[in-house]
């Protein structure tokens, strides 16, 4: 059943000229001033889900973006800071970028950010998917093995900074502690100073694909997807299910997944569409080119696949794909209670804060969602 209900903000700042035909991605460029705004908006946007009850803001880290459309470089540092502007609604990291973090580090970051607001922050990673950003902090992207075997062996060291009282690692990339003299004796193994106090630690994973479906699921690592086509959705949640069964995890179809979705409401499902399809647009302009359209055909085939299309999708396209729900307060309760009914485990989603919707129009969306959508489908 679901109960909780989050956003999605990947840290764009108000973008201007948007639309298929605005101005191309490539050549934005804003000044820091503007960059700075996203941190304020963010404090904007959580205080309203605070006093309306939603669960999680969910936010991105991204570096060097001039681009404006992902400017928060540190997720654990905002989200602390948000804690002291809010009293109840939690703050998800999607995702910290371990590939472009020292795991120890990441792993101390964290704590303090537990400790700090009292287990308000929601612990998320991912391996990265720009160049531009991953590479330049010299860790593998274009590597793609490289990249996975980096991210595998820091989460080893991750878990032990979480989980162990002391612990030593001899890996590949990493010799934890070094064979060194420390204070009359030979350093054998250290301890994390200090672990976080809500343990297990609550660690999600984007799912782009079923290749990481039995890491992260045998693990106990919960899984995100957002925006992906009903049948892309229906293959990986049964995959995951199954996957944790593999591990000897028995789970209902949905349990330990968020299920991120694009809404936007409106008296009539023509009238969304006319106010979010620029705003849709301009997500795609950026997103479409790392391959970020993860829709199936009629075959099942995924987009970009042979024989599959393989373009930038249109917003009725998203809809029809229910990637997209625009419309009407109970056309919108209606699909989700169809979903919910469909993966009985599912007890999150995940709103996706459309790239280019300003944020007091968001804020509206979000009172109105909490004012029409959220009492009907809390009965």
């Amino acid at each position: 059943m679901i109960t909780k209900f989050s956003v999605l903000y990947v840290g764009q700042i108000d973008l201007d000229n948007i639309g298929r035909s605005g101005t191309p991605a490539n050549e934005r460029r804003y000044p820091n001033e503007r960059f700075a705004e996203a941190f304020f908006t963010a404090k904007d946007v959580a205080q309203t889900m605070d006093e309306l009850g939603y669960h999680c803001l969910w936010m991105a880290e991204h570096h060097f973006q001039h681009e404006g459309y992902e400017v928060i470089p540190n997720l654990l540092l905002l989200s602390t800071w948000l804690a002291t502007q809010t009293r109840r609604v939690k703050f998800g990291c999607a995702f910290n970028i371990l590939p472009m973090w020292h795991p120890i580090r990441l792993a101390e970051d964290y704590a303090m950010a537990d400790i700090l607001t009292g287990g308000r922050v929601i612990m998320g990673v991912g391996r990265g998917y720009h160049t531009r950003e991953v590479e330049t902090f010299g860790a593998p992207m274009l590597d793609n093995a490289a990249n996975k075997e980096l991210f595998e062996e820091q989460m080893e060291v991750l878990f032990k900074c979480f989980n162990e009282e002391s612990w030593s690692h001899h890996g590949k990339h990493y010799d934890l502690p070094p064979a060194v003299p420390y204070r009359g004796y030979d350093l054998r193994e250290i301890t994390c100073v200090p672990r976080p106090i809500h343990r297990p630690v609550e660690m999600w994973q984007p799912i782009a694909s079923g290749k990481t479906l039995d890491y992260i699921a045998a693990r106990g690592i919960k899984g995100m997807i957002t925006l992906n086509g009903e049948r892309i959705v229906d293959q990986i949640f049964h995959a995951y299910r199954d996957a944790a069964a593999r591990a000897g995890r028995t789970l209902q179809l949905g349990e330990d997944l968020c299920w991120g979705v694009g809404i936007y409401l409106a008296d009539s499902e023509a009238e969304a569409i006319r106010q979010v399809e620029p705003a849709h647009d301009e997500r795609y302009k950026w997103f479409a080119p790392f391959g970020f359209v993860r829709y199936a055909d009629e075959h099942g085939r995924p987009w970009g696949t042979p024989g599959a299309p393989a373009r930038v999708p249109t917003l009725r396209e998203g809809i029809e794909q229910k990637a997209w729900l625009c419309g009407p307060p109970r056309q919108i309760v209606e699909a989700i209670r169809e979903f919910e009914a469909r993966y009985p485990g599912l007890d999150q989603v995940m709103l996706h804060w459309p790239e280019g919707v300003p944020a007091r129009e968001y804020q509206d969306q979000l009172r109105r969602f909490a004012r029409e959508v959220m009492p009907a489908l809390r009965r």
